[in-house]
């Protein structure tokens, strides 16, 4: 008996092997780091560059670039002449464009619009020295990569995402190295983000923890302490100030919501107050006379509060730019290329874009330190444009090249600026090139130099002429000066601008050799699944014969519908729409059994109720459903008030508040009726009637505290809020344990069981009842009517099809490998499932609100378990753990005694089938990412699905086999 449990057991194992081995081997050819270069820029390189003014004391004989100082001048220049003198950057989290940029710039207002109406005044009343633009971030968009992507310049990989809750320190060359290694003095606030990829780089940091996303204000809260003091100080010259409440209440509420609006105009009097104490500091001789000011955003989010994908609504921010020392009148000749419009009032408000690629090195040109080593960017033109300083005539050239104008001197300072630009980022691609592994292609990299020879050419002749002539006397430039510089810095800009295209199409080094060892280890599983299935049903035989005609059709049936859904993969449209699809498969299904269970002449219900659930599922993934009912409660604290339920009750928000708890309720019920009928040891059985009884009972004491729709006690409210979950958590632990015991220890608390269905169904729903109360509070107010959906659909799916479950002659229960329908409709519905509760396969799809249920700290380790179960708990853990099942209530219907070993023989079939249908998907997953790892989208689509299918694997694999110990 031993012996043939474990020859059933065995090849779950190999195939759990298989599937890592290829999954490690993809991964590691497919999700390479960028090849981090340890070369770091000072202030001595630019000597090497084309780009040195000649000194004064220019000798003809000597090399054009005339005699060098041994370091930098005396007046403080480094790579670029100092633009501004102190530099204040206040990064608000998740800022979306559309809540900075007016409203009349939308075809539809919004209720989150012009709330930040203060950098819109400061837009349309100081537009010379003021300006909005539109930042563009490059995907994923996770914190993690783009405070590294702003700060060095580059462009971070994808696997960096994986990094996001763990920050390591950024050890590539980088802005606030730069900046503390040339004698700049950073002072940071906020999130705490920064002191774990900086460590060592602050000269002062307040820090706040980041990562509760139900915390709306204890970072907002620090900032605000330290951040106006802080402006009266003079022992600065780079104050980083990042809030991250908007980003917080996101997640939590979404982007229409009372808490969001409420956060937006806190950040507007905020920004009120700081930029009057700049302005009240700007005279001559303050203290910030030549400040420039940054608000921005890291990246945006979607209506539902997420982000980490490359949607629009994603990458698209904000920055909002103003000088306290004003730029001359024909800034308007750079500035007003943008979009511009009128307001209400009849001024003019312009709209730029801004790459955030280019944000690392703008900001080193206007501060005068090198520029990061591994930057790609450019420095931004508008952006130069605003300050006063960038507009003054200041060296030999521009008296040489005859640039009397504002603006022929600020086209000038602008071409020097480009030309150490361009010269950093060609020598950083020389050397990238060189050193990486595989490198850049060759076609690529001979135009990107062809670019660089074009412009250091033009602009080298344009010096040459300008600075001296063959008898050694100088001449001037005097006829088209501007249209000379304007040639200049388009060349220029080509070129960069050529360098970012190559980069965001060929950055990520990918190993095709791994690839494809891993893809061939992946199909070589797949026929370990496939020859282990046909083992399988070999002893099947023995104990009932092969259907023929009506099996083999159900069997092709079934692979066309998991080879549609596979193949869907190819593209990104049906990825997005992976659920909907799931959706329209699962509801076909369901048309299928009933139109043979028309052929007989009855309709079951059965088919009927499937149908239904079917379209209540399909609807669910289109409200929204997740966000909603997680943010409601919350939402509806901001409305009451402190007072409860006195204050702004109505009965429709009473009733959608209560709508849970009476879903709760039944599902209370129907866990009792179940548990009550399997036979349980008395005490064993009342023990998981009153553990889940109880956790339900908890369940509603968090939502009610939650809500606020009852006055409650501090006390109470810390219960409810921390401890409640806590304990719904231990209990469900306690649950596993004690069902593992009692397994061990030779079932000692359990009554023997008359046949081994029994049994199994004993084992099932002890399984179910460890996992499923913590899911359900992890899945907030949803959980209930989730669990109720899935309840009803296993019941349909085990009551559909049983007409075909028994063989007809013998009376014998057949296994799924005669009609695997139902193991495909399970697996459908655990699809379905994961998109209804406001899950997909992009980062931003991840609710990260639930990994904070009862605790309000973060730590990777508890917060990742909690996070992956919310994730892959209705996906994953209950669709795989309640597989026995499908096979008891086969059993159950037999019309004759089972014979001996077959439940465990069909159990077996039905994990190997199921497990085959995810590891296919995954499969075409794997040939897809390959297929497309040049696509646009690449990484802020095809990497995540890729990721997400991969552990999805992987789990399913791991449940199945610890399912196996359990069940058999």
């Amino acid at each position: 008996m031993a012996a043939s449990k474990w020859a059933l057991i065995r090849p779950f194992f190999l195939i759990l092997t298989l599937h890592s081995l290829a999954i490690y081997l993809f991964t590691r050819g497919f999700l390479l780091t960028r090849t981090e270069l340890s070369s770091f820029s000072h202030c001595s390189d630019k000597y090497q560059s084309p780009c040195s003014i000649p000194s004064p004391t220019y000798n003809a004989n000597a090399s054009f670039f005339g005699d060098r100082p041994s370091k930098s001048g005396s007046n403080g220049q480094c790579w670029t002449r100092p633009a501004v003198d102190r530099l204040v950057i206040i990064i608000l989290d998740a800022l979306r464009f559309d809540f900075v940029a007016p409203s009349f710039f939308f075809e539809e207002k919004k209720p989150w619009m012009d709330k930040l109406e203060v950098l819109q005044k400061l837009a349309s009343d100081e537009g010379m020295s003021s300006r909005i633009f539109k930042a563009i971030a490059d995907p994923p968009t996770t914190s993690l990569q783009r405070l590294k992507g702003l700060t060095t310049g580059g462009l971070p990989t994808f696997i960096d995402v994986g990094n996001s809750f763990g920050a390591p320190a950024i050890v590539e060359d980088n802005l606030i190295f730069q900046l503390a290694n040339n004698g700049k003095r950073v002072l940071m606030m906020g999130d705490d983000t920064w002191v774990k990829l900086f460590p060592h780089h602050f000269n002062e940091s307040y820090p706040y923890p980041s990562f509760n996303v139900k915390d709306l204000d204890t970072v907002d809260n620090g900032v605000i302490e330290h951040l106006l003091p802080s402006l009266l100080r003079d022992d600065w010259d780079v104050l980083i100030a990042h809030f991250l409440g908007v980003d917080h209440a996101g997640h939590i509420y979404g982007v229409d919501s009372t808490p969001m609006i409420a956060k937006l105009e806190q950040y507007n009097n905020i920004l009120e107050e700081v930029v009057q104490v700049l302005k009240n500091q700007s005279g001559s001789g303050g203290l910030h006379e030549n400040t420039l000011l940054v608000v921005m955003g890291d990246h945006g989010q979607t209506l539902n509060g997420d982000h980490g994908g490359g949607t629009a609504e994603e990458v698209e921010t904000s920055l909002f730019a103003m000088s306290l020392r004003n730029p001359p009148a024909p800034v308007a000749t750079v500035l007003d290329k943008n979009y511009c419009q009128l307001d209400l009032d009849g001024k003019k408000i312009c709209i730029g874009t801004f790459q955030q690629l280019d944000f690392a090195v703008t900001m080193a040109s206007l501060l005068g330190i090198p520029f990061p080593f591994g930057s790609i960017g450019r420095v931004n033109p508008e952006l130069y444009a605003l300050t006063g300083r960038t507009w003054e005539t200041h060296n030999q050239c521009a008296e040489k090249l005859g640039s009397h104008s504002n603006l022929e001197s600020w086209m000038l300072n602008y071409v020097n600026n480009l030309c150490v630009n361009t010269w950093q980022v060609k020598r950083y691609i020389d050397l990238y090139s060189i050193t990486s592994v595989i490198g850049l292609p060759a076609e690529d990299l001979r135009y990107i130099n062809a670019l660089y020879s074009q412009a250091q050419g033009s602009w080298l002749d344009i010096m040459k002429f300008a600075l001296y002539s063959e008898n050694g006397t100088h001449s001037r430039i005097i006829d088209n000066t501007a249209s000379v510089l304007q040639r200049q810095i388009d060349a220029y800009s080509r070129f960069l601008e050529g360098v970012a295209e190559l980069a965001r199409f060929a950055w990520t080094e990918f190993n095709l050799m791994l690839m494809v060892f891993g893809l061939c280890v992946m199909l070589t599983a797949l026929c370990v699944h496939l020859y282990s299935i046909r083992t399988v049903h070999a002893l099947c035989k023995s104990y009932y014969p092969f259907s023929g005609r009506s099996a083999s059709l159900r069997i092709l049936t079934v692979t066309f519908f998991v080879a549609i859904r596979a193949f869907s993969f190819l593209s990104n449209s049906y990825i997005l729409a992976e659920g909907r699809v799931a959706s329209f498969l699962l509801g076909t299904t369901g048309i299928l059994n009933l139109w043979f269970s028309s052929d007989t002449g009855e309709v079951a219900v059965e088919n009927l109720l499937f149908l239904v659930l079917n379209i209540i599922i399909r609807f669910g993934m289109e409200s929204g459903l997740s966000k909603e009912t997680i943010g409601s409660g919350s939402s509806i604290v901001h409305s009451f008030g402190s007072t409860g339920i006195e204050k702004g009750w109505s009965l429709k928000i009473g009733l959608l508040e209560l709508l849970p708890i009476l879903a709760l309720s039944i599902l209370v019920v129907l866990i009792y009726i179940i548990i009550s009928r399997n036979s349980f040891w008395k005490r064993l059985k009342y023990f998981y009637t009153m553990g889940n009884i109880l956790c339900c009972m908890l369940m509603s004491v968090h939502w009610i505290v939650e809500s606020n729709i009852i006055g409650a006690s501090e006390e109470l409210k810390n219960f409810g809020k921390t401890f409640a979950p806590r304990i719904i958590y231990s209990i469900g632990l306690l649950h596993f344990v004690l069902l593992a015991l009692s397994l061990t220890i030779n079932k000692k608390y359990m009554v023997p069981v008359s046949n081994p269905t029994d049994a199994l169904a004993i084992v099932a729903t002890g399984m179910l009842s460890a996992w499923s109360s913590t899911i359900l509070i992890l899945l907030g107010r949803q959980g209930p009517n989730v669990a109720l959906v899935c309840i009803l659909g296993a019941w349909c799916i085990t009551r559909l099809n049983w007409a075909a479950q028994v063989d007809a002659e013998s009376g014998t229960a057949t296994g799924p490998i005669s009609n695997p329908m139902p193991v495909l409709q399970w697996s459908l519905l655990a699809v379905c499932l994961f998109s209804y509760t406001g899950h997909w396969c992009t980062f931003d799809g991840l609710r990260y609100a639930a990994a904070f249920i009862g605790f309000e700290h973060f730590n990777i380790v508890q917060q990742g378990i909690l996070l992956a179960i919310d994730t892959f708990g209705v996906s994953h853990i209950i669709p795989v753990l309640s597989i026995p099942f499908l096979v008891i209530s086969k059993h159950q219907i037999s019309k004759k005694k089972q014979p001996d070993g077959l439940l465990f023989i069909n159990l077996t079939q039905a994990f190997l089938i199921y497990g085959l249908i995810t590891a296919f998907t995954t499969t075409l997953t794997i040939i897809c990412v390959t297929i497309q790892r040049r696509h646009l989208m690449v990484w802020g689509l095809f990497a995540p699905k890729y990721v997400f299918d991969v552990l999805g694997l992987l789990l399913t694999d791991v449940l199945i086999c610890v399912g196996s110990l359990f069940y058999y």
